[in-house]
């Protein structure tokens, strides 16, 4: 019948609609049994029709200045929210042709423009713009200007690092993962240092100098810190993506001038500069022969492998842990260069994934499966229907907050729960007779009655496991789907856990071949050993 958009402040008499939902998680005093049903299901169903054209309008807006800095135009879900937007856009659409009267609720002052855009809503009174705009411009100013400063200090602390790198090294770029070690062992390429003890280990500039310095005790680590200069960062207070005038208009520039505000809202897009820069002057000094990567497609490996190709480097992009059907960054669709930003060489970890990036449009001939090196082989007989449930709490900690409700609400109930927060995104846990930390992951556990995740490799490890698997499904966002697409975990609403484990039975058997691949040592040898010729250990 028709959609009736209104702010929190400015609600209507609840017998002038027969549904609602809000935009933001929160329930706004509406009544419980007007809520509409299903809105994690419905929401999901949205982002998943709007997937494509995400990806189109991303690619015009890549064609902007400096856009390979942001999130929104590399098709980033785990970076930006501009999909999220467009997928409300598509639900209260659709939601206004049904027979019913439903009222959204909607406090973001750009997201409600947008909406009040969609054919049969009825707008009123949107949020003021200013206010949310200067709050954002404020909070992004005082962003970049601390991060000025950690990055002057980072590059001063790391600079002894350099002397780990001789010209012609061969390495691996990696993030400073808290499992990696100064040992040999690196949580992105697994024994590969010590398989091949020629090879050096570069750090991302997200890894701080306190975490390079005791990784590169080894003699053969350094983060590209060191390779920045400490006096241009005062520029990095200006950086961020601006959209040309026209890409702020059309039926989708609400969502533009939003993503744009929002993602200078915080320093990421100073942290993308400096770490092109860093990366730049390293592959100049260096001059690498080969560099292998966790590669993602995001907006500075893009930059990166041009760079590469301009010092003569090889590029190797391992395809490291999963892509699934929301990770839409993977594809090159919005390369604006196409294939010349992407690695020479792109490494799989198993058939599966491939398959899945070929159909995305990465060219087949430079792809090549090397296996997994983070997902092993599961265990046998770790089903245990009177053992308790692992949950694997997301790295978004909203989402990760919605896990424990259900959590708590079931353990309410009963049922037994050992949670493991993600390693990079800590949370409190308050432990109880049912709910108790994990302190060990989900590989090592020996007895489960099932696993409850939303996002991450959790689900596919379960499944591989033999053990039911839950997923939640939140309200108030999209939790990125990993899986391949012949595989599913049973998704569930947050008040839905309890039902999920009493009804739960162990799924049919998945084959660890059909998703991953073992590594192939040789082919990593002739990827990463073109000139230094290191020999296996």
């Amino acid at each position: 019948m028709t959609v009736l958009l209104r702010q929190a402040s400015d609600l209507p008499e609840a017998s002038g609609f027969d549904f609602w939902f809000t935009t933001d998680g929160k329930t706004a005093g509406l009544p419980e049994a007007k809520k509409l049903s299903d809105l994690g299901s419905r929401l999901e169903t949205a982002f998943n029709e709007i997937c494509p054209e995400w990806w189109r309008v991303a690619a015009q807006l890549a064609n902007g200045p400096e856009a390979e800095l942001a999130y929104a135009t590399t098709c980033a879900g785990y970076g930006s929210d501009f999909g999220l937007m467009m997928a409300w856009g598509r639900l209260t659409e659709a939601t206004a042709k049904e027979k019913e009267t439903t009222l959204v609720v909607c406090d973001d002052p750009w997201l409600f423009r947008y909406l009040a855009t969609r054919p049969g809503v009825e707008a009123r009174n949107p949020p003021a713009l200013l206010p949310a705009k200067v709050k954002l411009q404020l909070r992004g100013f005082f962003s970049r200007l601390r991060l000025i400063g950690r990055l002057f200090w980072a590059a001063l602390a790391t600079r002894r690092q350099r002397g780990a790198f001789e010209k012609g090294d061969a390495a691996i770029l990696v993030y400073g993962h808290p499992a990696s070690t100064a040992d040999g062992y690196d949580d992105y390429f697994g024994p590969m240092m010590t398989k091949l003890p020629g090879l050096k280990r570069a750090l991302h500039t997200d890894c701080g100098p306190g975490r390079a310095a005791g990784l590169s005790i080894d003699g053969r680590t350094a983060s590209l810190h060191a390779w920045g200069n400490p006096f241009s960062t005062p520029e990095l207070l200006f950086a961020r993506w601006r959209p040309t005038p026209e890409h702020l208009e059309g039926p989708y520039g609400w969502l533009v001038r939003r993503a744009a505000e929002t993602e200078a809202g915080g320093a990421a897009h100073a942290m993308n500069v400096w770490q092109r820069r860093c990366q730049k002057a390293w592959l100049t000094d260096v001059r690498p022969t080969v560099v292998a990567w966790p590669w993602e497609n995001h907006g500075w490996e893009r930059a990166f492998c041009r760079m590469a190709r301009d010092s003569g480097a090889s590029t190797v992009g391992y395809q490291h842990t999963v892509v699934g059907p929301h990770q839409l960054n993977y594809s090159p669709v919005t390369n604006v260069d196409g294939d010349v930003s992407l690695p020479d060489t792109v490494v799989c970890d198993g058939p599966a994934y491939r398959n899945q990036l070929k159909d995305w449009g990465v060219d087949g001939e430079r792809m090549v499966i090397g296996g997994s090196l983070r997902i092993g082989r599961a265990k046998n007989g770790v089903y245990d229907p009177g053992a308790p449930c692992f949950v694997a709490l997301s790295a978004r900690r909203g989402i990760a907050q919605q896990q424990m409700r259900a959590v708590e609400a079931a353990a309410g109930k009963g049922f037994y729960f050992l949670v493991k927060d993600h390693p990079m995104y800590p949370l409190e846990i308050s432990e109880t007779e049912h709910v108790r930390r994990a302190e060990e992951s989900l590989p090592k556990q020996t007895a489960l009655s099932a696993v409850f995740y939303s996002t991450g490799t959790s689900g596919l490890e379960a499944l591989l496991a033999g053990v039911p698997t839950f997923r939640l499904l939140p309200e108030d966002q999209v939790a990125v789907d990993v899986l391949p697409d012949f595989l599913s975990a049973i998704p569930i609403a947050v008040d839905g856990l309890a039902h999920a484990l009493e009804t739960a039975k162990q799924p049919p058997t998945t084959k660890w071949e059909d998703i991953l691949s073992p590594v192939d040592w040789n082919l990593w040898r002739k990827l990463l050993e073109p000139i230094k010729r290191d020999t296996l250990a």
